[in-house]
């Protein structure tokens, strides 16, 4: 199935029912009054988050989703016959947008959250309401209220609480397929991964996370250069932020410090916050690298950097490193994880 992570679409709520105007009209019964019932209300159009959906590509093709109008009243005290509601599953993780004003309508986190997009129109009023010691044969009535109607624009943010950031061909794939099941392709020339892939690493049987894996990112990117500016986005809910570094580039020309500066500066250009998230500098390929000088080249690298958080030596390929590595973001996790109660909030 293709990854859709953007669509715009058009909700159109239902109209409600017209009131009757009405009378009662039986034998032996003369002048029997009003009796024309209110109109029902119009289908409403509601979004509801489902795990089991990872893609918004049945937005893309459906653009346009209506509900039904409300039943016109009857006589005989008939009420009309409210329309059904239309529902709308979307992924979790989906943010609901009025493409006209930029006001977010909802940000759907969690499974079955459900949110409403457009209101149905309320029903018209028959003229049995109308009734009154001075009005005896009211022929007034009111017309059903139109629907709510919006352009909407969706927009998907995966769920991780990790994310991979790094250079086309730096591994990260291959990370993620070394300390998950998921399967993303590898090969041995940039741009292999095109769209966003989750992975379930399980640290033991009652331990573990999400990690998501992006397209690699080229300078100039936050001006829309590469494939990965689509998705920097993915990484705006991840609590913890890897920047795999290939210390091993097959072109000697390619200098790893300074790709790895450059991602950080797309990093900042892109999104502030998303720059100030949790980032550990992550070392990888270090397989292709001869045993001796390991050591000596990767502190190299982390002084160049000048990087002063943590960091982590691995090979993605053999799986060296890659244990420790998970174990840490474990507990790193699990620790943010309590320490706003810490303070007894």
């Amino acid at each position: 199935m293709k990854f859709i992570d953007e669509a715009k679409i058009q909700v159109i709520a239902g109209k409600g029912g017209d009131g009757s105007a009405s009378f009662r009209r039986e034998k032996f019964i003369p002048r029997g009054g009003p009796d024309g019932g209110d109109g029902g209300h119009g289908g409403s159009i509601f979004a509801i988050a489902d795990r089991n959906i990872n893609t918004l590509v049945d937005y893309r093709f459906a653009r346009i989703h209506r509900a039904k109008k409300g039943e016109n009243g009857h006589g005989a005290d008939r009420y009309g016959k409210g329309a059904e509601d239309v529902v709308l599953r979307m992924p979790v993780g989906t943010v609901i947008t009025d493409n006209a004003t930029g006001e977010v309508i909802a940000d759907l986190k969690c499974h079955q959250q459900k949110t409403l997009l457009a209101k149905g129109g309320a029903g018209g009023i028959g003229n049995l309401h109308f009734k009154s010691s001075t009005n005896r044969a009211p022929r007034q009535f009111t017309f059903g209220e139109p629907g709510q109607e919006f352009e909407l624009k969706l927009e998907l943010k995966v769920l991780a609480d990790v994310g991979l950031l790094g250079m086309p061909n730096a591994g990260k794939s291959t990370l993620i397929r070394a300390v998950s099941a998921a399967r993303p392709k590898v090969a041995d020339y940039p741009f292999t991964t095109l769209h966003p892939n989750l992975g379930m690493v399980r640290v033991d049987q009652n331990r573990s996370f999400v990690m998501a894996d992006i397209p690699g990112l080229i300078e100039g990117a936050a001006e829309g250069a590469g494939l990965g500016h689509r998705f920097l986005k993915h990484l705006a809910r991840t609590r913890l932020l890897l920047h795999l570094v290939d210390v091993a580039p097959l072109d000697e020309n390619i200098d790893p410090v300074r790709e790895a500066k450059a991602i950080v500066k797309e990093l900042k250009k892109y999104d502030e916050s998303l720059y100030q998230k949790p980032r550990w500098l992550v070392l990888n390929k270090t397989d292709m690298l001869p045993a001796d000088e390991r050591e000596k080249i990767c502190r190299k690298l982390i002084r160049g950097l000048g990087w002063k958080g943590k960091s982590f030596i691995i090979s993605a390929l053999t799986g060296e490193g890659c244990k420790e590595l998970t174990y840490a973001i474990m507990e790193h996790l699990e620790q943010e994880s309590v320490e706003p109660d810490a303070s007894g909030d």
